[in-house]
């Protein structure tokens, strides 16, 4: 059974951690509760959180900065300095001008809220001390929270039922709250005052994400490693076993596996890989693991979703719910849906995972904060990325392959420090480029126009290229990206031939990594059969190194 604290009512009222998204053109009316407010207020939100035991209440920002709150406003979670339910917006004064990068929140409910310069602010249910201000009184307005933290940078907050996490800019993370299993992480039961920075196994570690089941707390290192402590009657840290743990202790099972994100459940953990695999463990009872079955798990168990890579997890306090984004936009759940149990990935028809709950949990609250970009305002970025390849507006043309790319000099003389040279006395409007394929070098210019590439896997390459020629650096982290995301068996010996060849190490080690994992499969392609001789004798050597060709 999963535990229930002092309070509790049924499924309600459990933990949620909510990061920032970026949704353009979201539909907050899909919750409920937004149906209180006018057209004209829903079309100035631009932030949303929708959470409580009920989904019925709602925090929101809109285009002026200013912040409103909504609903039935338990333990003054509303902030407004007093415990009236409300079905008209009223403005968080003491707030107002605050942009806000991470919030979270969880049971009573109680409310973290991390502003872009890195203050935190803490308001609502406040028995277990979980506001993090020294006492235990339940806060009706937003409380500055500098105790430990004010020379620190918070740039992510995760709340588990009566418990507060944040994340610094240095990889640092500070708990308080609510500590009878050890959430904490500071060795003992006793509940935290005030913000204290985890240690123990963390002390040295650089810290990229934190999550927060009802009673357990989660960190992702920058290795990739998994630190978990807290409750674990479930399963739910992943340990192999139902001890709780009241210090970090890392997920052994994980070995070799590289995470980058982790999403906490009631009781329940997901994490995602580089590779963009899924495992899940702990709480099972509706299916929420994805497994096939409704039994519990203590060590991680792989997620088949599909075989497109996934690149997002989701879960949230309620319904004991899971939801996954694949590479390709397909949203799949698994878990509790609208009272029934799904015990395998379910491919839906949203486009974000966002939508799952809304529409399938109950309550129906957010997962994450919401952003919901403007669609009547393009931005200069916006502006710029309309401006490429339009023969309209340009005063410059690449001819490559026998076809024309139509650009403009002052964009390109401002982004790339190679035009910067190359053009700055030229008058000639066509340049003819042989050096590199239309694809490849079409793919740069419209990386200089919109920060971003859009290649398969085997054309980054050439883009790679390109990159390490022109000392783009940031353009060669984003070709290591786009490849990483698109490895697969065929093309892994092409890629880690390409990692080598232009001194790309992290991805080399990353190619190095899947071959190891894949080995079987990967020896029979044709691509290992044609590797050159210097290389094969290095992966050979490396592999036996790492114990790959043991029984």
């Amino acid at each position: 059974m999963e535990e229930e604290l002092p309070g509790f009512c049924g499924e309600s009222g459990q933990p949620v951690q909510a990061t920032l998204s970026s949704l353009k053109m979201l539909d907050v009316g899909k919750w409920p509760i937004f149906s209180l407010c006018s057209e004209e207020e829903l079309q100035s939100i631009r932030q949303a959180c929708v959470f409580g035991s009920a989904g019925n209440e709602v925090l929101y920002t809109t285009v002026n900065d200013e912040i409103f709150v909504l609903g039935t406003n338990c333990s003054g979670c509303l902030g407004v300095g007093d415990v009236q339910s409300t079905i008209e917006p009223r403005r968080l004064d003491s707030l107002t001008g605050k942009k806000i990068a991470s919030l979270g929140y969880g049971s009573g409910p109680h409310i973290v809220l991390a502003t872009t310069d890195g203050e935190v602010f803490t308001w609502g249910h406040n028995a277990y001390s979980q506001l993090g201000n020294g006492t235990t009184n339940h806060g009706l307005v937003p409380c500055h929270i500098s105790t430990n933290l004010s020379n620190k940078h918070v740039i992510e907050v995760a709340c588990g039922s009566y418990h507060s996490l944040v994340l610094t800019s240095d990889g640092e993370v500070f708990a308080w709250g609510y500590n009878n299993s050890g959430q904490v992480g500071s060795g003992s039961t006793a509940n935290q005052p005030i913000p204290r920075r985890v240690t123990g196994c963390l002390q040295n570690k650089v810290v990229m994400n934190i999550a927060c089941g009802q009673m357990c707390s989660m960190a992702v290192v920058d290795t990739g490693e998994v630190y978990v402590w807290g409750y674990n009657g479930n399963g739910q840290l992943g340990l192999g076993s139902s001890g709780n743990q009241p210090t970090p202790c890392r997920v052994a099972a994980l070995q070799g596996i590289r995470v980058q994100r982790v999403a906490c459940g009631y009781a329940h953990t997901l994490v995602l890989t580089d590779e963009g695999q899924v495992y899940a463990w702990g709480a099972n009872s509706y299916g929420q693991l994805g497994t096939g079955n409704k039994s519990n798990q203590s060590y991680p168990t792989p997620v088949v979703v599909e075989k497109d890579r996934i690149i997002e997890i989701a879960a949230c306090h309620s319904a004991h719910t899971s939801a996954a984004k694949t590479q390709g936009g397909h949203v799949y759940m698994w878990g509790q849906c609208r009272g029934q149990s799904v015990v395998l990935p379910h491919l839906t028809h949203f486009c974000c995972t966002d939508d799952v709950f809304a529409c399938f949990a109950t309550p129906a609250v957010t997962w994450r904060l919401l952003s919901v970009e403007p669609d009547d305002h393009l931005t200069v970025a916006e502006s710029l990325k309309r401006e490429f390849d339009n023969p309209d507006t340009a005063d410059l043309k690449f001819l490559v392959d026998g076809k024309y790319i139509y650009a403009h000099k002052v964009l390109l003389k401002i982004r790339c420090e190679h035009f910067r040279s190359s053009l700055e006395d030229s008058e000639d409007d066509i340049v003819e480029m042989s050096e590199f394929s239309y694809p490849v070098f079409r793919a740069f210019l419209e990386y200089l126009y919109t920060d971003n590439i859009s290649l398969s896997p085997e054309e980054a390459v050439g883009l790679l290229d390109l990159a390490t020629f022109y000392s783009e650096t940031r353009l060669k982290k984003l070709c290591q990206q786009t490849i990483k995301q698109g490895i697969c068996e065929e093309n892994a010996i092409a890629l880690l031939s390409a990692a080598v060849k232009y001194d790309a190490q992290d991805l080399e080690e990353f190619c190095f990594r899947f071959c190891i994992n894949h080995l079987t499969v990967v020896t029979q392609t044709s691509g290992f059969a044609e590797m050159d001789h210097d290389l094969l004798k290095n992966f050979i050597s490396k592999a036996s190194r790492v114990g790959a060709f043991k029984n």
